[in-house]
C-alpha cells in the first residue's frame, strides 16, 4: 500500500539525544507486542497454553523470573556504563557512527519476535519479499534497468566486498571454461583475448551455452583452475581492508591485489591507473578488476568513477577490458540526493533548484561540484556496488549489501542445495542460492525495507536526510578552519585536511612555530586520548572524536602536500613518514540547524580548549 509521502521532518524519525520522542517509540513497541502476542493466541485457538497459571505461581517459576530481572539490570548497567553517545546532537563528532532511525529500530523489534531466516523462502516469507523489494530498490537507486538487475542484503560492506570480487572472479574465468567445454562458442579467440573479454559478452555467451552452464561453471574458478591468470584487482590507496581478506579468502592471494597512488585530495590517481594498467598489458598480466570509492573510509572522499569508467571504455578499444565494483558502503545511500521524485538522475544545471523545492539543504549548496556529480552518476556503468545501510541509511547494525547491474551475473557464483531451496522454483530471489551467507536475519530486511517505506531514495526521502548530515559536516568543517587556541603562551592552530566530498572531515592540531612532526603527531594522538574514552571518558567527555594515521606503507607520499602546507619540511616528512589526524564522521542529523549547531559550536570550543589545557598541563608535570 502506498500512502501519499508528507513534506518529511526528520525531527520525527530519531528517538532524539534526550529521547524526546519515547512516547511514539513507546506506542510502536506496545502495539507490535500486543499484535504478535494477539497472533500468537489467535492460531489455533483451541490448543491450550502450556504455561499454566499454576506455573507461573510456582516458587521456581517467581525465582527464575526475578534472576532474568537481576540479568537485565546488570546488562543495562554495563551499556550505561560502556556505551558512547552516538547520539548526541553535537558532542560526538568521531566513530561511522550515529543515531538510528527510530521506525528502523521499531521494525527490527518487530520483525525479531517472527525469527525470519532469510536464507530460505520457507521460512521466511515476508521478510524474504521484503529483501526483495529492498534488493530492487537498490538497483532502482544505482539507475539499473528494472527486472535486469538485482541487489541483497548482507551483513556489511565487507561480505559485499567479497561478493564482488567473488562475482569478478568468477566471470573472468568463464571464457577458459567455456574454451574447455564448448570452444565453438569462442572460436578463433587467444587466450589474452579470453580475458579480456567484457563481461556483457561473457554473460550472452552463456545465455547460447545454457544446456552447459553447470559444466562450464565446474570448469570456471571455482574448480581452482586458472587463478593465477585471472591477472591483478587495482584499489586505490585508500581502500577498505576488507580487500585484502577477500583476496585471501577468495584464493587469488594478496600478491593480486595492487593500490594505485591517490592524489592530494585522496581520490584514485586516473593517470597512474591507466599507467599501471598498460605496464602490466605489456607484460600479459590481464586486469582482475578496478574497485573505485565513493566515501572513502578515512577521508569520506569520492574517487572520480566516471574517469574510471572512460578509461575503461578507453582501453576496451584497445583490447582491454576489467571489470568495474564500486565500494560505496560509506557513501552509496549519498545517491538519493541525487534523484528527483521520479527517481531519475537530475540535471546539474536544474539540481539546485530541485534542492531548493524540496528544501536539502537550509542555506547555500557549498558542497557539490561537477567532479562530485559526475562521479555518483557513473555508478550506474559499475558490475557490482557495495551499500550499506547501517552507514548512511542510518539503519541498527548489521545491514550491508550488494547491487548487480545484470541480474545474469548471479548464475556465475551460484549453488543451490535441495532442502533449502529447489533450483527453478518461482520464489523470491531464491536468497541463499545467489548469496555467500547462509543463515541471515529476517529483521534486518524488515528494518531496511521500512526505512525505505518512510523515507523514499530519492529527493523527497533520504535526500533530506543525507543534505542535514552533509550540511551539519560543512558547518563543522568551516567552525575548524584555522581556529586557534592560546593555552598558556602557546598558540594552537586548528586546520582541516582538505575541503570534504562527502561528510567527514580530517584535521589535525599544530602549534604556531612548530617544525618536528612527531611532536605534531604527538599532539593529536593525546588530543584524541583526551577526546574519547581512554582518558576523557564517557559521563564527563564533553567532546569525543576518533583518530587514523595517514603512513607511507598505506598512503604512499600523498600526504606530504599537506604536510608541507603545514610548515613541514620534506626532510622532515620522510623522517616521520606518517601524519596522525583526527577524524569526524559527521552524521548528525540535528547539526545542519544553523541554531543547533552553534549552541554546540560553543560547548565544542571550550571542550577543545579544556582538553589542550590538560596535555599541556600533563606535560609539564
Amino acid at each position: 500500500m502506498n500512502y501519499p509521502l508528507p513534506d518529511i521532518n526528520l525531527k520525527a524519525l530519531f528517538l532524539g539525544g534526550k529521547g524526546e520522542n519515547v512516547d511514539i517509540f513507546k506506542e510502536s513497541l506496545n502495539k507490535i507486542i500486543d499484535e504478535h502476542v494477539g497472533w500468537r493466541q489467535n492460531y489455533m485457538p483451541q490448543d491450550m497454553p502450556v504455561i499454566t497459571p499454576q506455573d507461573k505461581s510456582s516458587q521456581s517459576f517467581q525465582e527464575t523470573a526475578d534472576y532474568v530481572r537481576s540479568v537485565f539490570n546488570e546488562l543495562s548497567s554495563k551499556l550505561r556504563t560502556e556505551s558512547l553517545p552516538w547520539h548526541s546532537a553535537g558532542r560526538f563528532w568521531g566513530h561511522m557512527n550515529s543515531e538510528t532511525l527510530m521506525p528502523s529500530i521499531i521494525a527490527y523489534t518487530a520483525a525479531m519476535l517472527w525469527n525470519g531466516n532469510n536464507v530460505a523462502y520457507e521460512s521466511s516469507p515476508g521478510t524474504s519479499q521484503m529483501e526483495e523489494e529492498c534488493g530492487h530498490e537498490f538497483a532502482k537507486l544505482m539507475n539499473y534497468k528494472a527486472g535486469e538487475s538485482w541487489g541483497h542484503i548482507c551483513a556489511d560492506g565487507s561480505i559485499a566486498n567479497l561478493e564482488g570480487l567473488w562475482y569478478s572472479r568468477n566471470i573472468k574465468s568463464l571464457p577458459l571454461a567455456i574454451k574447455e567445454v564448448a570452444p565453438e562458442f569462442v572460436e578463433g579467440k587467444s587466450e589474452w583475448e579470453l580475458l579480456n573479454m567484457s563481461t556483457e559478452s561473457i554473460l550472452d555467451i552463456l545465455d547460447q551455452a545454457s544446456e552447459k552452464m553447470d559444466e562450464i561453471k565446474a570448469h570456471s574458478a571455482r574448480s581452482g583452475k586458472n587463478l593465477s591468470k585471472l591477472g591483478k584487482w587495482l584499489i586505490p590507496q585508500t581502500k577498505h581492508y576488507s580487500w585484502l581478506k577477500a583476496a585471501d579468502i577468495i584464493g587469488i592471494g594478496l600478491d593480486s591485489v595492487e593500490a594505485i597512488d591517490v592524489d592530494n585530495e585522496y581520490r584514485m590517481d586516473i593517470v597512474k591507473l591507466e599507467a599501471r594498467i598498460r605496464e602490466l598489458a605489456a607484460q600479459n598480466i590481464p586486469i582482475l578488476g578496478v574497485v573505485g570509492v565513493i566515501g572513502t573510509t578515512e577521508e569520506g572522499q569520492v574517487d572520480r568513477i566516471d574517469k574510471i569508467v572512460e578509461l575503461r571504455e578507453k582501453l576496451a578499444k584497445e583490447g582491454i577490458y576489467f571489470y568495474i565494483h564500486v565500494d560505496a558502503a560509506y557513501g552509496g545511500y549519498a545517491r538519493a540526493i541525487f534523484l528527483d521524485e521520479n527517481d531519475q538522475f537530475i540535471d546539474f544545471d536544474k539540481i539546485d533548484e530541485v534542492y531548493a523545492k524540496y528544501n536539502i539543504f537550509t542555506e547555500n549548496n557549498a558542497w557539490l561540484t561537477e567532479d562530485i556529480y559526475n562521479s555518483f552518476k557513473a555508478m550506474s556503468q559499475a558490475e557490482t556496488i557495495t551499500i550499506d545501510p547501517h552507514k548512511m541509511g542510518y539503519i541498527p547494525y548489521s545491514a550491508g549489501a550488494i547491487v548487480i547491474k545484470d541480474i545474469r551475473m548471479r548464475e556465475a557464483i551460484s549453488y543451490f542445495a535441495t532442502y533449502v531451496f529447489e533450483k527453478g522454483a518461482d520464489i523470491p530471489a531464491l536468497l541463499g542460492a545467489y548469496i555467500l551467507e547462509g543463515s541471515k536475519a529476517g529483521a534486518t530486511a524488515a528494518a531496511v525495507w521500512t526505512a525505505h517505506k518512510v523515507l523514499p531514495l530519492n529527493v523527497t526521502g533520504y535526500g533530506k536526510l543525507i543534505g542535514a548530515s552533509i550540511e551539519g559536516a560543512y558547518r563543522f568543517y568551516e567552525f575548524l578552519k584555522n581556529k586557534q587556541f592560546k593555552v598558556g603562551d602557546k598558540t594552537i592552530t586548528i586546520y582541516p585536511l582538505t575541503k570534504p566530498d562527502f561528510n567527514m572531515v580530517d584535521y589535525v592540531f599544530n602549534e604556531e612555530g612548530n617544525t618536528d612532526l612527531a611532536k605534531m603527531n604527538k599532539l593529536n594522538h593525546d588530543f584524541f586520548d583526551y577526546a574519547s574514552y581512554v582518558k576523557g571518558g564517557l559521563y564527563n567527555n564533553k567532546f569525543i572524536t576518533s583518530h587514523t594515521d595517514f603512513a607511507v606503507p598505506d598512503y604512499g607520499n600523498s600526504p606530504m602536500a599537506f604536510v608541507q602546507s603545514l610548515g613541514f619540511s620534506e626532510a622532515e616528512w620522510n623522517r616521520e613518514a606518517k601524519v596522525t589526524v583526527l577524524r569526524a564522521c559527521a552524521l548528525s542529523p540535528y547539526a545542519h540547524n544553523k541554531e543547533v549547531f552553534a549552541e554546540y559550536a560553543e560547548k565544542i570550543e571550550k571542550a577543545i580548549q579544556e582538553k589542550l589545557e590538560a596535555i599541556y598541563l600533563h606535560e609539564q608535570q
